[in-house]
């Protein structure tokens, strides 16, 4: 295997949980251009339709769109199995799935608390244990989550205290994986991205004092790119970092350095 082949996904078939839009679609886009067959998992129909299709007329890699809600377990088992009966095996799969609402901690009502919790949280614990019973099976395998910067420090100004408190499980949940699943040689990684450009920091980018507060605190002095984050998955998925697991890889420009 050459140095850039260790880099590339060729041969393999990837799962991306939440890959529709946003960070998740780009690392779709570049796991399949480094020839990766890809799956997409998402509860939006039509985006994950869309998104599948222009992977597969572009790239020109066998890719499938699933429709499930992966915070239901039964459901994210499916999603699961059925990628495996038609593509035969997994060899990776990028968690990406997350929602952020901007409420007060006063405010929070129950509801949005735990939807929070079961989109960001439960749908990434149940893709992950249904994907790593199978890769356990063939021999091994990566995971690779996304956390958030919010893991670790809690951003300002926006309230989101749901958000904050979900990603640190996260993390933690990532390290315990990689310990209990190290045996079976899989390995489970996070990126922790800071504010990215995306569908969820949209409504952020539009208030000049969240975007000026954003800026102001990051030494880059910019917002990322959602494929910045997908450099940095493709990389924990490949074989290039080989001998990494347990790892919360922070990537914000430098926010959490402050």
């Amino acid at each position: 295997m050459s140095v850039l082949d260790r880099y590339g996904l060729k041969g393999r078939t990837a799962i991306v949980a939440g890959g529709a839009r946003g960070m998740g679609r780009a690392i779709a886009e570049l796991a399949a251009q480094t020839g990766a067959d890809i799956v997409i998992l998402d509860i939006l129909e039509k985006e994950t339709k869309e998104t599948a299709d222009y992977i597969a007329s572009t790239y020109g890699r066998k890719t499938k769109g699933i429709v499930a809600d992966l915070s239901d377990a039964t459901a994210a088992q499916a999603a699961v199995e059925q990628a495996v009966a038609e593509f035969g095996r997994i060899e990776v799969l990028f968690n990406c799935t997350g929602i952020a609402p901007n409420t007060y901690v006063l405010d929070i009502p129950a509801a949005e608390w735990a939807q929070v919790m079961n989109v960001n949280v439960n749908a990434q614990f149940f893709v992950a244990q249904a994907a790593a019973r199978h890769m356990a099976e063939i021999g091994g395998g990566s995971i690779v989550c996304i956390g958030s910067n919010s893991g670790f420090i809690v951003d300002r100004p926006q309230p989101q205290a749901h958000y904050n408190a979900s990603k640190a499980a996260v993390h933690q949940m990532v390290k315990s994986l990689a310990c209990e699943l190290g045996p079976k040689n899989v390995r489970v990684n996070a990126v922790a991205p800071g504010f990215i450009v995306t569908e969820m920091t949209k409504r952020g980018m539009s208030n000049p004092e969240w975007l000026t507060t954003w800026t102001d605190n990051t030494p880059m002095g910019r917002l990322g790119k959602p494929e910045e984050i997908a450099n940095i998955m493709l990389f924990l998925a490949s074989d290039a970092s080989a001998f990494m697991t347990g790892s919360i890889v922070i990537a914000d420009g430098g926010y959490t350095a402050w």
